[in-house]
C-alpha cells in the first residue's frame, strides 16, 4: 500500500511583514530553524502516514466540513511562543477571526477519524509556525524580537479553499505538494 505524509491546511501568502519578522529573527543570532515563507500554512489536521487509496475519502470529508461555510477573512496578528517564554520550542504568529477555521478543523477531525486517523487530544489552536528554536543561544535578543511583534498585524486573507497536502522531508527542509484543493462554500 502506497503511503504519504499528509496534512490538511490553509496556505498563507508571503506577506512582507512576515519576511521582516523572519529577517529580524535571523539578525538576532538565535538558533532558530525558520519555516520557508512559501511553506507557511495553518494546519487544520495533521494526518501523518496516509494511504493514497484514502485521498478521495479525505477530499469528501473536507468538502462536507466546508459545505455550510462561505469564504471568510482571517487576520494574522501578534507573535508568541510555545510552550512558554522560559522554554521556547516554537515561534508563532497568531490568527484572529478563527471561528470558521475551528468549525472546519473540528469537522475534519471527526470525519477523518472514521478512516482510522487519531482524533486530536488538544483543542484547535490556530497559529502559523514561523520557526523552531534549537537552543537557548541569544534567547534574550530573540525574546526582544518576539515582543516587538507581539501586537503587529502581519496581513489578512480571504480563506477560499482548504488543501490536502503531502509533505516530503528532505535534508534541505520539507517540500509540500497540494494533492487536492476544496473550494469553501461549494456543494
Amino acid at each position: 500500500m502506497v503511503k504519504f505524509r499528509g496534512f490538511i491546511a490553509v496556505d498563507i501568502p508571503v506577506f512582507s511583514k512576515i519576511l521582516e519578522f523572519e529577517k529580524d529573527i535571523i539578525n538576532s543570532g538565535a538558533d532558530v530553524k525558520l519555516v520557508e515563507p512559501e511553506n507557511i500554512h495553518i494546519t487544520l489536521k495533521f494526518l501523518g502516514d496516509t494511504e493514497e487509496a484514502l485521498i478521495d475519502n479525505i477530499e469528501e470529508v473536507i468538502k462536507k466540513s466546508c459545505e455550510n461555510i462561505n469564504p471568510f477573512n482571517i487576520v494574522l496578528k501578534s507573535s508568541g511562543v510555545f510552550p512558554n517564554y522560559n522554554y521556547i520550542k516554537v515561534i508563532w504568529i497568531g490568527i484572529e477571526n478563527i471561528e470558521n477555521l475551528g468549525k472546519i478543523s473540528s469537522s475534519i477531525d471527526e470525519g477523518t477519524s472514521k478512516f482510522g486517523f487519531e482524533k486530536e487530544k488538544r483543542k484547535f489552536s490556530a497559529h502559523l509556525t514561523i520557526g523552531r528554536v534549537k537552543s537557548a543561544k541569544n534567547k534574550d535578543r530573540l525574546l526582544q524580537i518576539i515582543n516587538k511583534y507581539s501586537d503587529v498585524e502581519f496581513g489578512n486573507i480571504d480563506v477560499k479553499s482548504i488543501k490536502l497536502k503531502k509533505s516530503e522531508l528532505t535534508p534541505k527542509g520539507p517540500i509540500y505538494t497540494t494533492i487536492k484543493e476544496v473550494k469553501i462554500g461549494e456543494k
